[in-house]
């Protein structure tokens, strides 16, 4: 765990380098601060930022963070949405994983009826991907317009260039400010407006804030500098929020962060220590831990009642609460999911429902048993039946990665195609339709039996070569920050934050619709 921390560590430090020293300190020489000093200023003082989708990208030909930060912080004691373009990646141009970053931010902030902040300052799209880009770049403009259609306040900050479709940001938001000598919004630049009609026009007339404020009207509101733009933007979802109706508001407990409930407590802290959560997984996943130990260092003074204790044993269900908040929480035990786990799972998300009660899924599953006697014993049509449950739930989940999630067992704990509201995954997670030596003699098996059928020798150092190639594939391509830098989760968090992290979370997504069905075993 602690060699995947380092890992994770340094992938941070990469995303928070930006362009690299020599673009910040020419960014900084032009008196403008970069995407973190910009959101530092705009949220509320001594308040945590949840930083999502941090690595995006990890991996690629891409730099790590896509050139764009998101996250959530407290704007005016009003939970918000922040998304902040750093120019000093590439002007700030947005490339294929900055718009999958991005449209999740949007996807979050409506979710949750999140107010969305965007600080602006993008050339638009890189443009040698514009295969990658131009055509589903189209739903971050939707997404604006139907938040705004939800009664869910937007607000734009242009520092900058916002060029082409960085033009239709501030277009279509609620809110636009712009900074006085430094904002230029058009859909083309002077270069391109002269190459297109003949016309010569500098960007200050062509785009300039004092021209948008005057002539378009695009601009509300003009800032003096930087730091204006933002008092202005607070100013903005002060007028335009309203509290959430339990008064959220984040604060900060010791060292770490912690999210409080205006007139209530965060509740009990966990009985045991959460230093203890970093030696608790196996370093191979093939090895079971039992959740209840992550359970004792997560929950509210470690109280968890058990359901349903004595039936399918391999998979925990129950009650407890993070930071005051309850939760039903299934959590597997010893991987593999049997008839009664997926019966006793689809029965637990009915009562969640039935009373409003958020879940939590805590991953560590290989999947659905398979073989002859699970097959007639009805596997699939249980599976189907847990399956059918998470996807038709209506409370919030959330979905925190510990271990292994492989097969459809990754879809019945509510993997990301079943949209939970937030999905995290430990450093020494793992993810895939198998596991590697699993998929790989699986491969071989298929191989063997077509060389048997069409009467040849079977290469068995092919075989050997073949299966070790596959093997090392697939342990790269299942690891946390390989999936996290496609953005199929919210993050890759240190596991001794994963309270304060669902925490947070637990107090933006609320509590689900109740059910306005009975609870059926079968």
């Amino acid at each position: 765990m602690l060699e995947r921390l380092t890992d994770l560590e340094s992938a941070l430090r990469q995303a928070r380098g930006g362009g690299g020293d020599k673009y910040i300190a020419r960014h900084h020489a032009r008196g403008k601060l970069l995407p973190r000093e910009r959101i530092e200023l705009l949220v509320d003082r001594d308040s945590p930022f949840l930083e999502l989708c941090p690595v995006a990208a990890w991996g690629t030909d891409y730099p790590v963070g896509a050139s764009v930060v998101t996250g959530i912080g407290i704007v005016e004691g009003v939970p918000c949405v922040i998304v902040a373009n750093d120019p000093t990646v590439r002007g700030g141009a947005v490339n294929p994983f900055s718009l999958k970053k991005t449209q999740r931010a949007s996807q979050i902030a409506r979710e949750n009826r999140l107010p969305l902040i965007n600080l602006v300052e993008s050339g638009g799209a890189d443009l040698p991907q514009q295969a990658e880009i131009f055509i589903p770049g189209g739903a971050a403009f939707r997404d604006l317009t139907r938040l705004s259609a939800a009664a869910i306040p937007t607000v734009a900050v242009v520092f900058g260039n916002a060029t082409a479709g960085g033009a239709y940001v501030p277009g279509m938001s609620d809110y636009t400010i712009f900074v006085r000598d430094r904002a230029k919004v058009f859909l083309a630049g002077p270069p391109l407006v002269k190459m297109a009609t003949g016309e010569t026009v500098d960007d200050e007339t062509l785009g300039g804030a004092a021209m948008h404020a005057t002539r378009s009207g695009l601009a509300d509101f003009i800032a003096e500098d930087e730091r204006d733009g933002l008092r202005i933007a607070r100013s903005c979802v002060r007028s335009s929020s309203r509290q959430a109706s339990s008064g959220q508001t984040l604060s900060l407990g010791g060292n770490r962060m912690n999210w409080s409930t205006a007139g209530q407590t965060w509740g009990p802290e966990p009985k045991f220590d959460a230093d203890d959560l970093l030696g608790i997984p196996s370093a191979d996943l093939r090895v079971p831990f039992d959740p209840r130990e992550i359970l004792a260092r997560v929950l509210d003074g470690s109280e968890f009642d058990e359901f349903k204790p004595a039936y399918g044993a391999a998979l925990c269900t129950g009650w407890g609460a993070i930071h005051g908040h309850r939760v039903g929480v299934l959590a597997n035990v010893r991987g593999v999911l049997f008839s009664a786990e997926a019966q006793k799972a689809a029965q637990f998300i009915q009562l969640a429902n039935a009373s409003g009660t958020p879940l939590i899924f805590l991953q560590n599953t290989t999947g659905y048993m398979v073989g002859s006697e699970y097959e007639q014993g009805g596997i699939i049509k249980h599976g189907a039946l847990m399956i059918n449950a998470v996807a038709n739930s209506r409370v919030p989940h959330l979905t925190v990665n510990i271990g292994a999630s492989y097969g459809a067992g990754n879809y019945g704990m509510c993997g990301r195609a079943f949209e939970p509201r937030f999905l995290f995954t430990w450093p020494n997670a793992k993810s895939a339709v198998m596991g590697p030596q699993q998929l790989a003699g699986v491969l071989s098996i298929v191989a063997r039996q077509a060389a048997e059928a069409k009467g040849h020798a079977y290469d068995e150092e092919q075989d050997r070569t073949m299966r070790f190639m596959v093997e090392h594939k697939v342990e790269q391509e299942s690891a946390a920050l390989f999936l996290s830098g496609r953005l199929y989760d919210d993050g890759v968090i240190d596991p001794r934050d994963t309270r304060t992290v669902l925490g947070m979370c637990l107090a933006l997504v609320g509590t689900g619709e109740h059910a306005q069905f009975g609870v059926f075993r079968h």
